[in-house]
This record gives structure tokens, C-alpha cells and sequence, in this order.
């Protein structure tokens, strides 16, 4: 369970909730630009973008969740239980598994147009990183100021989506939210219009009856109504600072208690970390310390073969 947001102004935010039951030892990881990525079934990619989100590195290598390039192209992988289905690997395709995605991606694309011909060549493939590390049902999002779309590989193969809300949560398929929407088109921010009978004085006797059917559960169908609703009524200055805390507020509205949301293993899932990403500068906060932190990109030698791991705590 998740949410990812792209919030597309004058400054590009990127960035999401990552809402699971267990930390995987996650940090925030700088790969730069000569690090190599070595790959299953293609050619090791040894010279690429450098980025900078958060991962689990395991055997030396990042396994991003969510990940901004140098050149601002973000992605984020988000869990799509029931409905991912990967593909055996095809002669005429760069074999892609899924936990290289990211890393394929962000490596070689600089925007999201790019990103569309690349997937052309693509096929994600049915690969587990290792015997005990299996492969993860996801979807993904890809952003850059100007435009997002998801990725969704189906029994049918794959299916790339353009998307107008710049939001993903989890399952059903992105197919599925962008109907849904249509259910809560009457949502606005001011007071309500009595339609349901004029010659009874109906009137609003607090403030918010406009989004009266706004749900507020923690679905992901609800949480993806509940983001794009209040992206689009976020009311942003010029201001980068003032920018990344009103996108800190968008993710608290879809964001997971500990106790409300329980695991058919006994576990209680909640949203272990927020982040969000901007020209390179990865803010974020944990449950346990609601403190902003940045990472700033920038401020290492991007041309290194090394990565660069900063603990989260």
C-alpha cells in the first residue's frame, strides 16, 4: 500500500508514502554517474544518469523503491498484488527484471517522452533478485515537470497509461482509478447548493460541506481520490520551501496510522516513510520522526563509482 504524487508548478515535487508492515533497512542512496548497474540479461549499465532516492542495497546494489535522476525524471514502483504479471524473457526485447527498472530507467531517460521509447524495447521479465528475496508484484509512475504515465505489466503485457492526475496508490489497475474518478466530480472546496428540494431552507452549517463524499478510508481507491482531490485544490507560492511543505501535507492526508490497516499476516502496515524529491534535494520524514531531512544531491561528486548511503535515522 501506497501513494505516489508528482505536483507539477513552478517548482517540480516528486515523491511518495511508502506504507508497509516492516522496514527492509532502507536508505537514502546516491548512485553516480560510473557506478555499474549490473543487469540479468543485458549489457551492465556502467555509464548513466546519477539519482538519488530511497533503496535497500543488498549484494552492493540499490533496489529503489522511488528515484530521481540528475535530469528530473522520477519513478517510483508501488505494490500491485493480484495484478502484476511479468513475462518470459523475448529474443527481440531488452530483458528487463522488475527490480531493475528503476535503475534501467532513470539510468538512460531524461524525460518521459524518452521513457516512452525506450519501453517500447522493453520486456519485464518473471526474475527473482535472489533465493530469498522474491519477486515484488508493482506498477510504477514516472514523472518530469511537464507530464507523468504508469507502467502496468498484465497478463495481457504491457500497458503504459498517460496520466492526467499525476497521482498512483495500488490495486486495481490504474484502469480501474481513472474511471472511479468519475464518481466524485461534484467535489469542490466551497459550500454545498441545495438541489434537494428548494422549498425547504437547507443550509450549510459548517464549513466543508463541498467535499461531503470524499472518502476517507484507506484504500486505495479512497486514497487515490483523496490525493488528487487535494493536489488539485494545494494552494502553492513561488516559494521552494513553501512548495515541499504544502506536498509534506498532501502525503499526511493519504498517510497510514500504525493500528488502522492490518496484514493477512498479523502485521499492521502504516506509512514508514514520506519523501519528496526536488531538483535533486530528497527531503523526507519517517513515522517515528516526523522532522524534515534533506539530502541534497548536489552536494557529492557525481561522477564516482561509488554509492553514496546515508542512514535515514
Amino acid at each position: 500500500m501506497c501513494t505516489a504524487v508528482s505536483l507539477q508548478g513552478k517548482h517540480h515535487c516528486f515523491g511518495r508514502n511508502l506504507d508497509l508492515e516492516r522496514s527492509y533497512g532502507e536508505s537514502v542512496v546516491i548512485t553516480p554517474r560510473n557506478f555499474c548497474f549490473p543487469m540479468r540479461y543485458v549489457d551492465d549499465l556502467t555509464s548513466h544518469y546519477a539519482m538519488i532516492g530511497m533503496a535497500t542495497v543488498i549484494q552492493g546494489i540499490p533496489l529503489y523503491y522511488e528515484a530521481t535522476n540528475e535530469k528530473g525524471l522520477s519513478m517510483a514502483g508501488l505494490n500491485f498484488p493480484g495484478f502484476a504479471c511479468y513475462q518470459k524473457c523475448a529474443d527481440e526485447k531488452d530483458n528487463i527484471a522488475s527490480f531493475e527498472l528503476i535503475m534501467w530507467i532513470l539510468g538512460k531517460c531524461s524525460t518521459v517522452s524518452e521513457t516512452k521509447e525506450l519501453l517500447k524495447h522493453i520486456q519485464i521479465v518473471d526474475v527473482s533478485f535472489s533465493e530469498q528475496i522474491c519477486v515484488s508484484p508493482l506498477h510504477w509512475m514516472i514523472s518530469d515537470k511537464d507530464e507523468s504515465i504508469v507502467l502496468e505489466c498484465v497478463r495481457e503485457g504491457l500497458k503504459i497509461y498517460d496520466n492526467p492526475w499525476n497521482v498512483l496508490t495500488n490495486n486495481p489497475s490504474f484502469e480501474y482509478h481513472l474511471h472511479n474518478m468519475h464518481s466524485y466530480m461534484h467535489l469542490h472546496e466551497a459550500g454545498s447548493i441545495n438541489r434537494f428540494d428548494s422549498s425547504v431552507n437547507l443550509q450549510n452549517i459548517s464549513l466543508g460541506f463541498g467535499t461531503v463524499g470524499l472518502p476517507g478510508d484507506y484504500s486505495s481507491a479512497s486514497r487515490f481520490v483523496r490525493a488528487c482531490f487535494v493536489k488539485s485544490k494545494l494552494i502553492l507560492s513561488d516559494s521552494k520551501e513553501d512548495t515541499i511543505n504544502q506536498f509534506f501535507h498532501l502525503l499526511n492526508s493519504v498517510s497510514m496510522p500504525k493500528g488502522c490497516v492490518l496484514c493477512p499476516n498479523g502485521e499492521y502496515e502504516y506509512t514508514r516513510y514520506s519523501c519528496c524529491t526536488d531538483d535533486g534535494l530528497y527531503t523526507y520524514t519517517t513515522y517515528d520522526n516526523s522532522t524534515k531531512r534533506s539530502v541534497d544531491m548536489k552536494d557529492y561528486d557525481l561522477n564516482e563509482s561509488v554509492l553514496k548511503i546515508v542512514p535515514i535515522n
